[in-house]
């Protein structure tokens, strides 16, 4: 299980190896992808809050990232946040996620990418629920639910 800790040291100090990687240029994944899903993923976007289905979706099932078809959470790791993103505890696996410090308009956060694709997901927060305490914060359409 993830903590706080564990993600700002992989933040500051590197991220593991994830199974495989994936990699196109912008020219590919812009054609792959619809213009939100680009802007999102690949520009480091931010959709609007509540602007999806997505964040009231509790069913079991998996979601993986949009990009690259890895798989990222579980769904009995969602809980709702009322942040107006979906959001989660810890991700599938331990190296599915790459951590960076993030240090735009102000704010120090924890950028959450894609490890296999470099895909932008969202950031990661300490102000979840126990144990672990995290609150992977995501932007839905980086996202494409799997079901069960």
């Amino acid at each position: 299980m993830l903590t706080w800790k564990d993600v700002n040291e992989r933040a500051r100090n590197g991220n593991p190896e994830p199974d495989r990687r994936v990699e196109k240029s912008p020219e590919e994944w812009e054609e792959l992808l619809s213009r939100e899903e680009f802007y999102v993923t690949r520009l480091k976007g931010t959709e609007r809050a509540f602007s999806s289905e997505m964040c009231n979706l509790f069913e079991p099932g998996k979601y993986a990232c949009v990009c690259c078809d890895t798989l990222l959470f579980d769904a009995g790791e969602k809980f709702e946040s009322g942040s107006g993103w979906p959001s989660f505890t810890q991700p599938i696996a331990g190296n599915v996620i790459a951590y960076h410090e993030d240090r735009s308009f102000g704010m120090s956060r924890i950028e959450t990418i894609c490890n296999t694709c470099d895909a932008h997901l969202g950031h990661v927060f300490p102000d979840g629920p126990g144990p672990g305490g995290l609150r992977y914060c995501m932007n839905a359409v980086a996202l494409k639910k799997l079901e069960q």
